[in-house]
């Protein structure tokens, strides 16, 4: 991720399309079809930010909202960190780092040697200009802003044009059940854990009492194209359908939405989306996404690798459209989303 996050979840080790979906690079050209198009995309980590950064390239940006996961979230040396929202951020300012997967390109690690040096925690590492980000955000939560008024500001200081919205301004939390250590938090079990110890629950702490942020609701019922992005669908993607109202918003335009499936030939490329699923009871393969999903969308885009089981899947549930998704090369991004967004409005 482009936060402090190591080993982070995403479709390749180098950054969307070797870099060539850098904001530098959006241009107007392949925007003719889809330009117009207003589209709402369900986002959590790096996977997520590689299909943003082809989007943006067939979408015109302000026609855009990212619904961005929030229960990653955590609060570490008394500041507010938001692992999925500096992701994408960092991702689209084309500034994260390409052999890392996450943070900024060309960061130090002064404050995290100097942290060491006390005995302090420092098992997160937070870049010496990451730490600008979080310290920012930190501030102006003290002093009354919302985590929307805060990631808006972030979002346009670095010169993004789409909407980034954190699906809640509410806390809402990711606690995991393990075998041997109980219940623990998302970023122990992902980071300080390097998602190691088995799983066997998860559940969104403050979910039932969060209330999506302003504008949420309005831009999933409002876009032409709802995509859910191939992020992992148990920590990513399911925190955003757990507060009130998100889901409700999709059930009732079902045709025009698309996910697109993290899990290519039974596995997920990085991260642990198709431990968790065979944990949770579920088998890790394309068609688990497709039941995960099920009642919520109607495309469901999968890897060429796995185009054998379209017509399964087709049978108990969405259409199935094969493709390139694995996002390590030119292009890939921005024909990922023209599949998608072709896929949704023809269901219209």
């Amino acid at each position: 991720m482009a936060d402090p996050v190591v080993n982070s979840v995403s479709n390749s080790d180098s950054r969307a399309d070797s870099g060539s979906d850098s904001r530098t690079d959006y241009g107007s050209d392949s925007r003719t079809d889809y330009g117009s198009t207003r589209v709402a995309v369900l986002c959590g980590g790096v996977g997520a930010a590689r299909f943003l950064s082809g989007l943006v390239q067939v979408v015109a940006p302000a026609n855009i909202t990212a619904v961005v996961n929030v229960a990653d979230d955590l609060v570490l040396h008394g500041l507010h960190i938001s692992p999925d929202i500096d992701t994408i951020v960092y991702t689209l300012a084309g500034a994260n780092s390409v052999e890392r997967g996450w943070g900024l390109e060309g960061e130090s690690w002064q404050a995290m040697e100097m942290l060491g040096r006390y005995g302090g925690d420092d098992w997160f590492s937070l870049g010496d200009r990451d730490l600008g980000t979080h310290l920012y955000r930190t501030q102006q939560l003290q002093t009354g802003s919302t985590l929307a008024d805060v990631t808006a500001a972030i979002a346009r200081a670095w010169g993004l044009d789409l909407r980034l919205l954190p699906v809640t301004n509410d806390p809402v939390r990711t606690m995991l059940t393990t075998i041997d250590l109980g219940e623990i938090g998302f970023q122990e079990y992902f980071v300080r854990l390097q998602h190691s110890v088995p799983v066997t629950a998860v559940r969104f702490a403050g979910a039932e009492n969060a209330q999506p942020a302003p504008g949420v609701t309005e831009a999933l019922t409002g876009a032409d194209v709802v995509v859910i992005a191939p992020s992992n669908p148990v920590i990513s993607i399911d925190p955003i359908l757990a507060v009130p109202g998100v889901r409700d918003a999709l059930r009732g335009r079902t045709e025009s939405v698309v996910a697109i499936s993290p899990i290519v030939a039974g596995k997920a490329l990085k991260g642990p989306a198709d431990r968790l699923l065979a944990e949770l009871g579920r088998d890790a393969s394309v068609e688990a996404v497709g039941r995960w999903y099920a009642g919520l969308i109607g495309t469901l885009l999968i890897d060429s690798v796995d185009a054998d089981l379209a017509e399964k899947i087709e049978a108990k549930g969405p259409t199935v459209i094969s493709t390139d998704t694995i996002m390590s090369r030119p292009g890939v991004a921005a024909n990922l989303a023209r599949r998608a967004l072709t896929a949704a409005l023809a269901q219209r």
